[in-house]
């Protein structure tokens, strides 16, 4: 079949823009209610359920709440910019979820329709570009507030952002590396003509991309920026109602594009285990692969296929969601110099060093001829060396200690209290 072109593909697009807005801005509403009943059976207590059945209108309810409630703006503050703060913050949150590809194409009597909304082919860099200006929201709203606590929030996601959005990229080149490509649509048919996801011959670039995308979506253990104990609570202190929301807004729709990118670069995005659903154009065809001979196999579209592969990319989504929530309400928060430590000390050389043995394992397996599933089972076992080193080995206290870390065998350093006085080993101390 054909791919679709001139009215339909306009259709086709518009419609799919609609859609993915309206499933997108759904699926952040009720993950909200998601974290709250979540965070409530972890703390043995019941949760939002007075709002509908189970409690399933109280996304609604909050959003309405919010948009009459009476907005307080600040004497103080930079109207415009404050103004700007959630806007700046909401943006990028919304339009980085086009280049990403949610299920197998789909056949119409028009030709075949992609689903994705925009396959350019800068793909990933077009994420990591506008959802890095997501942190000048965060900044501008911080600063036009007029309010140290908010302003200190600023900075420190700023500060944040810096340390590692370094390791994020370092963590993807592996995966394009091997891809050989940096649109999603092509990484998730290298998963596919490997039989392997990346997330296993790739386990540690894995582990630092999830790491890095807890810190650049600002969720606990890395939510600096907020830190109710330190900040009161952060950059949005001075914020109410709807603009208040539009950061929540924005801090859900990025953990939604971040799990979205980890289901797709690690683990296959909508493919599933066999051939049967494999689909990519190649020279103008839709191909499930190639033969022995290295001759292109038509591929056989199928709404079936699309809506079970729709699925799946639901279902690895979800589950990266819920590890976020997981996370928030396990996990303590890092000190503010832990969290520097973490992404100078210990990420950074850890995904340069990761990077340089990856390059040099996939060096050696081209010059000897491995090749495929083969390839793929070498590099696994050489990933699987590294996170091993990375989780048992790294640090161990070395580097990312506690308030009260022992010198010495003991915890601070000695007490003396003067000529005479008793030590700490209960000996007089005099002369």
């Amino acid at each position: 079949m054909d791919p679709i072109a001139g009215v339909p593909l306009l259709v086709s697009t518009s419609l799919k823009i609609a859609i993915m807005f309206g499933v997108v801005m759904l699926t952040v509403a009720y993950t909200t209610l998601a974290e709250r009943r979540i965070s409530a059976f972890i703390q043995d207590r019941l949760g939002p359920n007075r709002v509908g059945p189970f409690g399933l209108l109280q996304p609604i309810a909050d959003g309405l709440k919010n948009l009459i409630k009476e907005e307080a703006d600040p004497g103080t503050a930079s109207k415009f910019y404050f103004l700007l703060g959630p806007v700046l913050a909401m943006g990028p949150a919304l339009v980085t979820f086009a280049v990403v590809p949610f299920a197998a194409p789909l056949p119409t009597p028009w030709g075949v329709v992609d689903m994705i909304i925009a396959d350019v082919p800068i793909g990933i860099l077009y994420i990591l570009a506008l959802s890095s200006l997501a942190v000048y929201g965060i900044v501008i709203g911080g600063w036009a507030s007029n309010n140290k606590y908010a302003f200190l929030g600023a900075l420190r996601a700023s500060a944040q952002m810096v340390s590692y959005e370094v390791p994020l990229g370092l963590s993807l080149i592996v995966v394009f590396m091997m891809a050989g490509n940096v649109t999603l649509t092509g990484i998730v048919w290298e998963q596919q003509q490997l039989g392997f996801w990346f997330a296993f011959p790739l386990s540690l670039g894995f582990i630092l991309f999830v790491v890095s995308a807890f810190a650049e979506t600002n969720r606990l253990p890395f939510d600096m920026s907020e830190a109710e104990s330190e900040l009161i609570t952060g950059f949005h202190t001075e914020y109410s109602a709807m603009k208040f929301s539009m950061f929540f807004i924005a801090e859900y729709a990025h953990m939604l594009t971040a799990s979205a990118l980890m289901a797709t670069l690690f683990f296959g995005g909508w493919d599933l285990p066999g051939t049967w659903d494999n689909a990519y154009w190649y020279q103008g065809e839709l191909i499930r692969g190639f033969d022995a001979s290295g001759a292109p196999m038509a591929a056989a579209p199928a709404v079936w296929k699309t809506l079970l592969t729709f699925a799946a990319f639901a279902a690895k989504t979800g589950f990266f969601l819920l590890l976020y929530i997981w996370v928030r309400w396990t996990v303590p928060r890092f000190r503010y110099d832990q969290v520097m430590e973490l992404g100078w000390k210990v990420m950074l050389p850890t995904a340069l060093a990761y990077l340089m043995v990856v390059s040099a394992t996939i060096l050696v397996l081209d010059q000897v001829g491995i090749s495929g599933f083969y390839f793929g089972l070498a590099l696994t076992g050489v990933s699987a060396i590294c996170t091993v080193a990375f989780v048992f080995f790294l640090d161990r206290g070395r580097i990312m200690v506690g308030a009260a870390a022992p010198r010495h065998g003991r915890v601070g350093p000695r007490p003396t209290f003067g000529r005479g006085a008793m030590s700490s080993e209960g000996a007089t101390t005099g002369d």
